[in-house]
């Protein structure tokens, strides 16, 4: 589904999705076709089970949005590791 069908489907709603057809464009991630993993009255739940299956399945692209974002707008940031000293 795209974002606008999501958001009249889920109105006010806390939502967990996964990014099903995406792409990078510089430092944006730009999200084509989603689907609904499940809802959530609050935030704290919605992150609670996002990190559960994220645990069980981390090479799904998932996210936690509030369908009163009429956009979406994700900057990636690119994981630089942690350096030592020596």
């Amino acid at each position: 589904m795209k974002w606008q069908e999501i958001r009249e489907n889920y109105p006010q709603q806390w939502l967990l999705v996964e990014a099903l057809k995406a792409y990078s464009k510089g430092n944006k991630r730009i999200l084509q076709e989603l689907a609904v993993v499940d809802t959530f009255s609050d935030s704290v739940s919605a992150m609670k089970s996002y990190h559960e299956l994220h645990r069980e399945t981390p090479e799904r692209e998932l996210y936690i949005f509030h369908t009163s974002r009429k956009k979406l707008s994700i900057t990636e940031r690119r994981w630089l590791g942690i350096r030592g000293i020596s």
